[in-house]
Order: C-alpha cells, then sequence, then structure tokens
C-alpha cells in the first residue's frame, strides 16, 4: 500500500491498496463502484491481475472510507497485525502520544497501546512493513524492546554452515542482528517476520521452525526490573533519611533545631542536605530525568516531566539560597533539599509496590506456562527414553504414565485411563479416555497408562493458543478507554500549564515569601498530577478479569467482548450440543406385564443394527453397554412412515408409532399416562410388538445436559431474558423450553435461518449473546453482539466467537457474564477514584483551600499521595484475582 501526490498535479493524492477475494471481472467492477462513490475520490481502478486498487483523489485519503467502501462490495483488503512490546511508557498520556504517533502512520487502519502489558496492537494494510511503525515509535520518545525471536534449526554440520544460515537471516527485511549457535543448533534474530525467517533458513538449504519453549523472557526482564527499584529505593532511602531528619526535625522539635545550631551550624546542614539530595537525584533519580527531560524537548512531556521539573526546580531554588542568598528577595532564602529527596524516594516506593502488583497480574499466563510438561517419554527404536519438550514432534509415541502430566496434544492409541482437565475446562470432574480420544497438553493424567501420538506441538497446542487468546485480551482496549485517552493526551500539558498559573498568581499576589509559596505550590501541582492512576485503570482490571477467566475455563478471544457482554439484554442459545449433550440416548424404555426387559431390548437392538435411521445408534449402544449379545434377524422390512417388520429366531417383531400397533389390532392404552409424559417432554414414543402382543414403549432423545437447568436460572437471576434457537419442530422446542423456563422460542430454524432469528431477537430485546457449538452456529455467532462458543464445538464456530466456553457446560455463560460485570464496575471504581483523586487533589495542591482554611499541601504529601492512588487501583484490580461465580442449585 502506498499514498503519493502525482508529480504533474499538487492538487492530487494517489493511494494503492491490495485486495482479496476479487474471482472475476464483475467484482473488479463492484469494487471500483464503490471505491468511486468515497467524496473528492477523482478516479478509482482495479486491476484483476495484481488484485490492486489505485485511487486518485483531490484530498488526504481517509484509508477507514476506503476499507469501509471494499467490505461494502463484499471483498476486504488484505490486511495484517503487528504486536510490539514497548518499553519507557508510564503513564497514561505516554500511551496516547504512541497511539497519535501509530495512528499517523501511512497504512495503519487501527491501533491500541496497553500500559499495563507494555504492548502496541496495530492492525495495518498488508504491505506496511514494521520497521515503519517502530520508527514512529522511537520518534516519539520510546524504544520498541528488542525480543528475539527463537528458531530450531536442522541440516547444520560445520562452522560455514553457521556462516551461510547467519547471512541468509541478515539478508531479510527488518532483521538487525542474527546469531546461530552450531550445538544447541538454534538461532536467535532480531527483528524481521518469523515466516521470512524460516524461508531465508530453507532457501539457504536448511530446515528451521519456530523454538518450541514458550518464552520467559519477558517475565525475567520484569523481575530484573523489580530488583532494579528495590535497589534504587533502598539506595534512596539511606540518603534521604538524614536530609528528612536535619531538615524536617528541626522544624518539628526546637530543641533538635537549637542543637543543630550550636553542633553543626545551619549553613553546614543545608550543604550535608545539598550533598545528599544530589547525590539522591543522581543516582536513584536519574531515571526520571533520562526519559522526563527528552520527552519534554520533544514538547510531549508526560509523568516523568512533571516529577524531573518539580523535584528540579526545588533543588535548584535550595541551591541559589544555599550558594547565591543575596540574589532572593530577602525573607525567601529558604532551601528545599528535603522535598525534592523525599519525592523521588516516595515515587520510586510507588513505582516498587505498582511493580510488584503489575506482577500478580499476569500470574494466570505464568501459571498457564507452567502448566507444559518439561520432557515426555518418547517411543525411540523400541524403547521409551526422555526428551526435552521442544524435541517432541507431531506423530511421535509417546508413553504417559500415572500421575503424570500429559506433554503434548495427542491422541490415545492405546489405554484407558482418567485426565483431569480443569486447567482448560474449569471441570472439576476426571474425564475418562480411551483409544481413538483426543489429549490436552498440560492436563493429568491420574490412574491408568496411556500410549498417545503426537498431533500438536509447540505454538500449535492448545495451551500456546490458550494464552495467546489471553495475552491478545489483555493488550486489547475497551470501547470504555478511548474517553481516557483523550483526556490523558492533553493533561500532563495542562498540568504544566496550570503550575505555571499557580506559581504566577501565588508570586505576585500572595503573602510573603511570595516566592517559597510560589514554588512549593507549583511543585505540589506538578507532583500530585501524575497521571499513572488513570493510565492503569483500565488495563489492569482487563489483565486480572480476563487472567480470572482463562482459570475458570472461560477465554475473551477480544477484549471488547468484557464490555459487551455487562449489555446483554438476551441470550440466545442453540439447542443441539449447547442445551443438550448432542448425541441421541435411550431416554425411556419400559416393558409390559410379563417381558424381561433385557430380552425385549435385545431383540429390539438385534433389529434397529440392521436399519439406518438415526435413532437406532441410540438404541444399539444402550444394548452394548448391557453388554448384551445381537442375534440374527433372518427377515427385515421397512414400513414407510410406520416403522420397521421383522424375524429373528422363530418370533415377529413390529417396532413403531402408535399408529403401527394400532394396524396391529394392538390396544396402546396400557402406555397412555407415560406416552402423555413423554409427550409433554418433547419425545416422540415408539412401540414394541413381539408376536402381535403389545411388549415395550420406547423414547429416544437427545438428553439435556444437566447443568442446562442451573445454567439458565443463574442467567434469569441475572436479569437476563433466555431464547432458544433450533431447527426441531415447534412442538418439541416448546416442550424443551416450558421445561427449562426458557423465555422465547425460536423453532423450525434452518441452519441459514440463524442469523435473521439473532436479527429478531436484536430489534426485539437489544444487545444479544448467542451460544453455539456447530459449524452452521458460525454466522449466527458473528451476528450476535457477542458470540459464546462452546469450546468441545467445531473450530469454525470457536473462530467466528468473541468467547470460547472451554467446557460444554452452559454455566459457562452466566460466569462469563458475571465476569464482565464484575470487570467493568472494577473498571469505572478504578476510573472514578483516578479522576476524583486529580479533580479534588490538584486544587489543593495549588493552594485553593489556603485563603479560606491556611491548609496547603506540601509536595512530599503530593508524592506521597500520587504514588498510593497508584497502587490503589492495582491493589482494587487485584480483587478480581477473587471472582467466584454464583452458586445457583
Amino acid at each position: 500500500m502506498s499514498t503519493t501526490r502525482p508529480e504533474n498535479d499538487v492538487e492530487q493524492y494517489k493511494l494503492t491498496v491490495d485486495i482479496e477475494g476479487m474471482t472475476c471481472a464483475s467484482c473488479a467492477v463492484r469494487v471500483e463502484k464503490a471505491l468511486n462513490k468515497i467524496e473528492h475520490i477523482q478516479h478509482a481502478t482495479v486491476n484483476l491481475a495484481t488484485e490492486q486498487a489505485t485511487i486518485i483523489s483531490t484530498q488526504p485519503i481517509e484509508l477507514n472510507c476506503v476499507v469501509q467502501a471494499v467490505e461494502r462490495s463484499g471483498f476486504n483488503i488484505v490486511t495484517q497485525q503487528f504486536d510490539i512490546p514497548i518499553e519507557g511508557m508510564t503513564c497514561a498520556s505516554c500511551v496516547a502520544r504512541v497511539e497519535k504517533a501509530l495512528n499517523k502512520v501511512d497504512g495503519v487502519l487501527h491501533s491500541a497501546v496497553n500500559l499495563a502489558t507494555e504492548k502496541a496492537t496495530v492492525e495495518a494494510v498488508g504491505s506496511l512493513n514494521i520497521q515503519t511503525l517502530n520508527r514512529a515509535i522511537e520518534k516519539a520518545g520510546y524504544t520498541v524492546a528488542s525480543q528475539p525471536i527463537e528458531l530450531d534449526l536442522t541440516g547444520m554440520t560445520c562452522a560455514s554452515c553457521v556462516a551461510r544460515v547467519e547471512k541468509a537471516l541478515m539478508k531479510v527485511d527488518g532483521v538487525t542482528n542474527a546469531t546461530v549457535n552450531l550445538a544447541s543448533e538454534k538461532a536467535f534474530v532480531y527483528g524481521g517476520q518469523p515466516e521470512a525467517l524460516i524461508h531465508a533458513v530453507k532457501k539457504a538449504g536448511f530446515e528451521a521452525r519456530l523454538a518450541q519453549v514458550l518464552d520467559k523472557t519477558r517475565t525475567e526482564k520484569k523481575q530484573q526490573e523489580l530488583l532494579e527499584l528495590k535497589r534504587d529505593l533502598m539506595i534512596a532511602l539511606i540518603l534521604v533519611i538524614p536530609v528528612f531528619i536535619l531538615e524536617m526535625g528541626s522544624h518539628l522539635i526546637p530543641a533538635f533545631h537549637h542543637w543543630i545550631h550550636g553542633a553543626i551550624g545551619l549553613q553546614n546542614s543545608w550543604y550535608i542536605q545539598f550533598v545528599l539530595t544530589s547525590l539522591v537525584l543522581v543516582l536513584p533519580g536519574r531515571r526520571f530525568y533520562q526519559h522526563g527531560v527528552p520527552a519534554l524537548l520533544r514538547l510531549a512531556p508526560d509523568m516523568n516531566s512533571l516529577v524531573a521539573v518539580g523535584t528540579f526546580s526545588a533543588y535548584l531554588f535550595s541551591c541559589i539560597a544555599l550558594f547565591m542568598p543575596q540574589i532572593l528577595p530577602q525573607g525567601t532564602v529558604h532551601v528545599y533539599f528535603e522535598s525534592a529527596a523525599v519525592i523521588i524516594v516516595l515515587i520510586l516506593l510507588g513505582r516498587y509496590l505498582e511493580a510488584k502488583a503489575k506482577g500478580k497480574t499476569s500470574q494466570a499466563i505464568q501459571y498457564l506456562m507452567g502448566i507444559q510438561a518439561k520432557t515426555a517419554r518418547v517411543m525411540q527404536q523400541g524403547t521409551y527414553i526422555e526428551l526435552p519438550i521442544e524435541q517432541v514432534q507431531s506423530g511421535m509415541v509417546l508413553e504417559v504414565r500415572p500421575g503424570e502430566k500429559v506433554p503434548v496434544d495427542g491422541e490415545v492409541i492405546a489405554g484407558t485411563s482418567y485426565i483431569d482437565e480443569s486447567m482448560i475446562s474449569g471441570e472439576p470432574l476426571a474425564v475418562e479416555k480411551v483409544a481413538g480420544q483426543q489429549v490436552v497438553g498440560g492436563t493429568i493424567n491420574q490412574n491408568g497408562n496411556l500410549t498417545i501420538k503426537a498431533t500438536s506441538v509447540g505454538q500449535d497446542s492448545v495451551l500456546s493458543q490458550i494464552i495467546q487468546m489471553v495475552e491478545q485480551a489483555q493488550g486489547s482496549k475497551l470501547p470504555i478507554q478511548t474517553l481516557v485517552d483523550k483526556v490523558t493526551l492533553w493533561f500532563v500539558p495542562a498540568v504544566m500549564l496550570l503550575a505555571v498559573l499557580t506559581f504566577a498568581a501565588w508570586y505576585f499576589v500572595g503573602p510573603e515569601p511570595s516566592l517559597s509559596y510560589a514554588l512549593v505550590n507549583a511543585v505540589a501541582v506538578l507532583i500530585i498530577a501524575c497521571p499513572c492512576a488513570m493510565g492503569l485503570a483500565t488495563p489492569m482490571s482487563i489483565m486480572v478479569g480476563t487472567g480470572r477467566s482463562a482459570e475458570l475455563g472461560v477465554l475473551f478471544r477480544k477484549g471488547e467482548a468484557l464490555q459487551q457482554l455487562k449489555e446483554t439484554k438476551v441470550v440466545a442459545v442453540d439447542k443441539t450440543g449447547t442445551l443438550t449433550e448432542g448425541k441421541p440416548k435411550l431416554t425411556d424404555f419400559q416393558v409390559v406385564d410379563g417381558f424381561n426387559e433385557h430380552e425385549v431390548l435385545k431383540l429390539v437392538a438385534s433389529v434397529e443394527a440392521k436399519s439406518e435411521h438415526p435413532i437406532v445408534y441410540a438404541i444399539v449402544q444402550a444394548a452394548q453397554d448391557l453388554k448384551l449379545e445381537f442375534l440374527e434377524v433372518t427377515q427385515f422390512n421397512s414400513i414407510t412412515g410406520a416403522g420397521i417388520r421383522a424375524e429373528l429366531e422363530g418370533q415377529q417383531i413390529h417396532i413403531g408409532a402408535a399408529r403401527l400397533m394400532h394396524d396391529l389390532g394392538l390396544n396402546t392404552d396400557v402406555f397412555s399416562t407415560t406416552a402423555q409424559h413423554l409427550g409433554e417432554q418433547g419425545k416422540t414414543p415408539l412401540y414394541v410388538a413381539i408376536d402381535q402382543q403389545l411388549a415395550a414403549i420406547i423414547a429416544v432423545a437427545d438428553p439435556i445436559k444437566e447443568t442446562t437447568f442451573s445454567a439458565i436460572r443463574a442467567l434469569h437471576a441475572q436479569g437476563l431474558k433466555v431464547a432458544m434457537i433450533t431447527g426441531d419442530n415447534l412442538h418439541t422446542a416448546q416442550a424443551i423450553a416450558k421445561q427449562l423456563q426458557i423465555d422465547n422460542v425460536i423453532a423450525e430454524v434452518l441452519p441459514d435461518e440463524k442469523v435473521k432469528a439473532v436479527k429478531q431477537l436484536q430489534a426485539e430485546y437489544g444487545s444479544t449473546a448467542f451460544v453455539g457449538d456447530g459449524i452452521n452456529d458460525a454466522p449466527a455467532l458473528a451476528q450476535a453482539n457477542v458470540g459464546l462458543a462452546i469450546g468441545t464445538g467445531t473450530d469454525i464456530a470457536i473462530e467466528a466467537a468473541d468467547v470460547v466456553l472451554m467446557s460444554g457446560n452452559l454455566q459457562a455463560v452466566p460466569t462469563a457474564i458475571g465476569l464482565s460485570t464484575a470487570t467493568m464496575n472494577n473498571i469505572r471504581q478504578n476510573l472514578f477514584w483516578a479522576f476524583i483523586y486529580n479533580v479534588a487533589l490538584i486544587p489543593v495542591a495549588a493552594g485553593l483551600l489556603y485563603p479560606f482554611f491556611g491548609i496547603l499541601l506540601s509536595p512530599m504529601f503530593a508524592a506521597g499521595a500520587m504514588a498510593l492512588s497508584s497502587v490503589f487501583v492495582i491493589s482494587n484490580a487485584l480483587r478480581l484475582k477473587r471472582y467466584q461465580p454464583a452458586k445457583i442449585k
């Protein structure tokens, strides 16, 4: 994609974009027609061969307008997503500035920067280079964190191979450095895209793939930062205690003041304070100046700028008072070394507590990363050997012994056992696994030996995908954050202007010594107004909320669903596989007196085994579960629209509806009560006659899950309506709805009509959440305001959903909605206190209360209050870790 101004016409702009999905000339015409309708577009042409659109406009072209036009015509502009780790952000204004810089980049559709995860997520057109984004971030005054891409290599035999691979990697666009290790057969590459790196290695004659180990570098780096903060805090504290005692002790204790004058002398006391405060500012306090001053020079001040200006103002004034008192007005010769030093200590303390608390918000990710087994027992040449997990490849045969973690995703090929899958489903009960069933890496084998074949390893595993989903949700930005971003973008410059006005007001109209009052209050305004709490209010709650939801088996694929779920008015559910088990079962079987239940079932199952009707599998399965031996059927005839007639072992069997029994002259009144009861449950009874005698009544149905009723009660308790969308006939659907107390039934719906049904609910109730599990549910999941996919369903349904419920338990729906409500309430609490804190205390710091009550806010107290505001916000967010779903029986 490119945007240029044609050389011959300075009034024109040119835009080129890649479009996917076009298959014929009419497609190109449709896109051209849509593009030419955009205001100010002079001309748009579409080339089907290159799949590109070229647009000429008289004004700078709005990319979003182009995207919408192409989408309206039924196609898509090729886009890509970048996740960029950023270093140096300290407050909400930093976030706003990075976003502003990224959104200015030609080709960026949307960007979201998260202060808590220190990541930028950028959606851009397909041809945009990540280096362009990196340069924009660096130009804004921040650093793109250099995280190497780790590759596993095969085929290298000597040093020359290493040189060839390194040379190939260095040629890839965006790569700044590449190191290849022959012994470990690994490459660490800075920059570039993984696919391009792997292709370059293959082109050089070797094989490469992304390393199979979950990256822990970021966690270790955060731990290192925490240790550095603690070290700086300790140094600052040791240096500041004597300063505080010398200055504040003299003010608070008259006897100590006299002792200082007699033993040390006031001037010498100030010299000691000068030396110690200088060390505080130069050593532990230098971080604020290293980041704050450059930001100030770029006219993009941040929190560090406020601290740097505030502390240096107090320090500079104190130095003038100490070394050049003659230039100050009479009565203003005072030192504020203790203010500058104590402010640094308090803000470092706040940073340390903040970093420590922030570490707890990502515990869910750290827990998930720690779940994976470190080694696996792999079959090699007829025997099992222990291999590091990163060396396990798809197709390998592994042994899992009792009590061990399942190493990778795989299929059971031998053995029987129970697996604890609570880490992915949130369900406490272990699940039986036999040959042919799937197991997930990280789950725990309880009591049996299993032999499995690896199917998905490394980044393709369920565990890795869960971690990726959680990280993406944690890094997302909610709509509620938009207002905060707009405010914080101008907040710091406004505060600095307010500090200047405060200084001027106190200097020109304040009491004597006016200069001292002006300085102290201006510094207090600068320090009190650091917008850390505002910047952390939303992302901290998102991180903790999505982490807690993952522990409960609810994965938010899109962070926006956190906010949208709370607005839900009606929950629409697909019936089969969602409300029900999704597999027909023999639910009712009753025989007439004189017949043996097992003998009749044996005869019926033997006959039904010859049929192709879907219900036969349930009857046959029931007989197999009882280990009944099937008999040989000598005659078998299907009676159209009525049932089956068969003979076996000299007995004549009829199986069918009541009409067939009546045709045989048999009275079914003996089962009238049972038949009525089955009808109320939406079940259709079948009758069995043996040798012209009525023998039994049978009902096969898709049974309702045990947890469905309590889940619907929980949704009702949350004040929500529940609707059922099903392809079943209206009578059956209404019977199930009555049994489950469902509010609205939309029945006899074809798969392609489910979207229309969801639209109908949206028009009637408002915001609608849809829960489904099948391929035919995918369009409805996408149409709903929030789509929730049952994790045991199809991949297509999961891809179309906003939220994935890892278990097949419908109770996860009220859990997800409850978490959404709790998280949004938590965010609002954080935003309220963050804004109220600044709105209330900035005027106090400026001295608004002094004329009425004689109250001034010391810069030291301002620093302490500022630090505590951030700690409060994070501590409040951490309360979400204790969230428990409401228990409804």
